[in-house]
């Protein structure tokens, strides 16, 4: 019998009308979902696409943010053994991923663990967060001959600040108030816009040169322009 096959599945960045066709028709025909279990025990990809996982069985796989490889590497492993388990037995898997698994995705560590033991994936992209908080904002991200750069906001970002073209800085989160301090130094404020959960029910749009705070959630994301 062949392998069964690994999708990671990207499902949008939090809009459930966003979700692709292509990805409803994978979820819908694997037989196992894979979703990663966030800190606080939510889960938010499931959350998004639930309507279309319904009859199929959920596997919650523990994958806390952490900066400490060792400690990401065991954590990976785990989820890994599972999905493979999963696998062995021809169960198909779809693993969720909020917005697209290319970027910034924990899927994309799985992916890898899975194809070095032999394993058959493949990833179904889908609509980035900050394509859509743009798109909220009427905004333009590049034009022309302007750059776009994505930065993590959780490392270091004093260098990416003299960057040209929009800056995006995401995975904001308890870092978002030392973001907010260098742009006001830089007397960048005037020029910044954050989307806090976008396409979500909290969503929230904030100016901070009005005096207006960001909160320090994990789906902010600071424009630049």
């Amino acid at each position: 019998m062949d392998k069964a096959k690994l999708y990671g599945v990207g499902v949008g960045p939090g809009d459930r009308e966003l979700i692709t066709v292509k990805a409803v028709r994978v979820i819908k025909e694997c037989g196992v979902i894979a979703v990663p279990l966030m800190k606080n025990g939510g889960k938010t990809a499931y959350d998004i696409a639930a309507e279309y996982t319904r009859g199929k069985r959920l596997i919650e796989l523990e994958m806390p943010m952490s900066k400490d490889f060792a400690e990401l590497d065991k954590n990976y492993g785990a989820a890994a053994d599972v999905i493979e388990s999963e696998l062995k037995a021809g169960n198909n898997v779809a693993f969720l991923t909020l917005g697209d698994p290319t970027v910034y995705s924990t899927y994309m560590r799985i992916d890898r663990i899975m194809r070095s033991r032999g394993y058959e994936t493949e990833i179904i992209p889908g609509i980035t967060s900050f394509c859509a908080a743009a798109a909220r904002l009427n905004m333009a991200l590049c034009e022309r001959d302007e750059a776009m750069t994505v930065i993590p906001a959780s490392y270091d970002i004093e260098k990416s600040l003299e960057l040209k073209g929009t800056k995006i800085f995401m995975k904001s989160s308890r870092a978002i108030d030392g973001v907010m301090e260098k742009l006001r130094e830089k007397g960048m404020l005037e020029r910044t816009v954050v989307v806090e959960n976008c396409g979500m029910d909290n969503e929230r749009i904030v100016y901070p040169a009005n005096g207006e705070v960001p909160d320090k959630g994990y789906f902010s994301i600071v424009f630049v322009k």
